[in-house]
Parts: C-alpha cells; sequence; structure tokens
C-alpha cells in the first residue's frame, strides 16, 4: 500500500506497487493517514515530505466499488476531506513527485502539497467527473481555486476534462517543474527537499502561514484552528 522512509530530515512517502493505480481505498487512506500523524509527532525543523509511487500511476483516484456502494460515497469523501486537512496541517514543507497518472482524487492529493513536480514523459493531471457526469464536492472546488491561480485553467480542468501533461501543467501554473526521466524527477525532489529543509524553518509558523494562504480550504476541510472571539462590547 504504502512506505514511510526517513532520510534525515526528509521523510519519503511512497504509494507502492508497480502493478497498482494506487485507488485510494479505505485501506489505503488509512495507511497514509497513520503516516502522515507519524511524521507529525517526530518532524522537527527542517523536516521535509516528499510523497511519490511507483508504477505507471500517482493515484488514479477513489476505489469505485468502495465509493459507489451504497451508503458508501460520503464515508469516502470524508476519509478523502481528512487526508486533505492532514496535509493542509503538517507543519513542514511538502512535495508531491507525479511519476504517472494523477487522476480524480489522486490528482487532489497531489495538489494537496505545497509543490508538485511532474515527469515529463508519463505524468497526466485528469479531473474526470465531468466525462463521468459526476459533480464535484466542495472542497475540491475549492482547493483548485486555491492551488490553480488561472481561471482559464480551472475552467479546462474541471470543466473540460482537459488530460493535462507535463509541459502543458507547467504553462498552465500547476506544477513547479518537469523532468524527462523517473531518476531526474527524484533527484529534483530530493534537491528541492534539501533546499527547504536547510531553511530550517518553524514548523507552528509554517503550518500557520499556509493556513493563511488557503483560509477557505482550511475551513471546508475543518483545518481551522479554535481561536478564542473577541468579547462583545
Amino acid at each position: 500500500m504504502c512506505t514511510l522512509e526517513q532520510r534525515s530530515n526528509i521523510f519519503i512517502l511512497t504509494l507502492t506497487g508497480n502493478d497498482d493505480e494506487h485507488r485510494l481505498s479505505p485501506t489505503l487512506i488509512a495507511a497514509i493517514l497513520s503516516a502522515l500523524r507519524q511524521i507529525k509527532s517526530v518532524a522537527t525543523s527542517g523536516s521535509v515530505l516528499i510523497t511519490n509511487s511507483q508504477g505507471r500511476f500517482f493515484s488514479n483516484g477513489l476505489d469505485l466499488p468502495w465509493a459507489l456502494a451504497a451508503g458508501c460515497r460520503l464515508k469516502a469523501l470524508a476519509r478523502l476531506t481528512q487526508m486533505v486537512e492532514s496535509l493542509v496541517s503538517l507543519p513542514i514543507p511538502t512535495i508531491a513527485v507525479v511519476q504517472g497518472h494523477a487522476a480524480a482524487a489522486g490528482f487532489v492529493l497531489a495538489l494537496s502539497h505545497d509543490y508538485m513536480l511532474m515527469r515529463e514523459d508519463r505524468g497526466v493531471l485528469y479531473m474526470s467527473e465531468i466525462d463521468l457526469g459526476g459533480c464535484l464536492p466542495d472542497y475540491f472546488t475549492v482547493l483548485f481555486r486555491a492551488k490553480i491561480g488561472s481561471g482559464l485553467a480551472r475552467r479546462d480542468v474541471v470543466l473540460g476534462g482537459r488530460k493535462v501533461r507535463g509541459r502543458e501543467a507547467v504553462e498552465m501554473g500547476i506544477v513547479d517543474g518537469v523532468w524527462g526521466c523517473e531518476q531526474s524527477l527524484r533527484e529534483a525532489s530530493m534537491e528541492l527537499a534539501e533546499r527547504l529543509g536547510s531553511r530550517k524553518w518553524d514548523g507552528k509558523a509554517y503550518e500557520k502561514m499556509r493556513k493563511g494562504l488557503y483560509p477557505k480550504l482550511c475551513i471546508v476541510v475543518g483545518a481551522v484552528e479554535d481561536r478564542i472571539l473577541p468579547a462583545k462590547l
């Protein structure tokens, strides 16, 4: 399902299995949430998370038989919300390495990271709901508005069902860069993680500033910290 490795101050979360589409099933989501809790409990100043995958897919979305089963759709969306909330609430920089297809909820998983790096020849980003006749949950829409600055790009992704490849994703402002092969992509992700980690930012400050950047997203996924409201005069 997934593994968690630590190299110095860098955590590497890998979705495992070369023949697996890494569909987000209850088991995989639980494993990812467990890994994120573990990271948060031991992260220090200078820690960074890299999320990558094995095989042709980053993640091909939700496990459809589970998500479409009677009474399970809301549960599936709630579990996915927890995953987005956990990433938004991590007190460290996060990097998604998209070396294969990232579709629907898999696209959401990648976009929930601070940085996205992509493989030029195999990476594809695809929001499939429009082609399947589905609707987006509110937090999907808020996430896309928060992370993709261009309204035209959001239109093409969400309303046009556009399958976005590496160079296009850079031009549309969705990813930070593309690389020609898996090795160069992984090397680039490590270089970025090392560069970010060398800044040794305060984790609580980093988390708070991230949440300040995406306040609506934090509200819809439940990542808002409790605050003491001023008394009415």
